[in-house]
């Protein structure tokens, strides 16, 4: 299957994304999506406990979340593609990433193809990013974050940001994953920035600022 896909698909660049168990699959479903928006090929891999949490939090089936993916590789196949360093990818993002994931890496003792992935990135000095869903944290949450860290790893957690003024979820959960994808340099142009005006709208530099009187929400 990846030979044929890499016949087909061969000038484009490719990333793989990893789903875990920790809640929150809809950070690597919202991947999925804006990835093959942005033309990049996705290899994607998910846990067992990942796939659990599909049918708890979403409506989607095994094969409706494998066919946002350009290739699906499964989680005991350590002799896939993304197991080698000598495959070519921009890295890998871990969307979302449970503290099981995190703690694997952190020992550099790999048990699935998920985890094997992402080590893969680390060694060969590409970008990981691992958006660390878990709270509250205790000692060894933070010793493994601050190991990766050192490896190379980036530790981003989905962290919402509200100057962007989110009307939904939706747009919370988008603003979190085009940051992380912002790390492998990649821009997902419809999401807000601070400074910059929406896609929409122009330059915020050359509008007069409205003073309009908002609800105090916190009253």
């Amino acid at each position: 299957m990846d030979k044929l896909v890499n016949q087909r698909k061969r000038g484009r660049e490719r990333l793989v994304v990893g789903i875990s168990g920790a809640t929150g699959i809809i950070y690597g479903i919202r991947a999925l999506q804006m990835l093959r928006e942005l033309g990049i090929e996705t290899h994607l891999v998910v846990s067992r406990a990942g796939e659990m949490t599909r049918e708890y939090e979403t409506p989607l089936s095994r094969s409706d979340l494998h066919g946002l993916a350009d290739v699906v590789h499964p989680l005991a196949d350590v002799g896939a593609s993304i197991a080698s360093g000598s495959y070519r990818t921009l890295g890998m993002l871990i969307a979302p990433c449970s503290v099981r994931t995190l703690a694997e890496l952190a020992s550099g003792v790999t048990t699935t193809l998920l985890t094997r992935a992402a080590d893969v990135a680390l060694k060969e000095r590409r970008c990981l990013v691992m958006m660390v869903r878990e709270a509250p944290l205790h000692g060894v949450h933070i010793r493994n974050m601050l190991t990766v860290t050192e490896s190379g790893g980036i530790i981003h957690p989905p962290v919402p940001a509200f100057y962007t003024k989110p009307k939904s979820i939706g747009d919370i959960v988008d603003h979190s994953v085009a940051r992380a994808l912002d790390c492998f340099g990649l821009d997902v142009r419809s999401i807000s920035r601070w400074g910059e005006s929406p896609p929409d709208l122009p330059d915020n530099d050359a509008v007069e600022p409205a003073v309009v009187e908002e609800p105090n929400v916190y009253a």
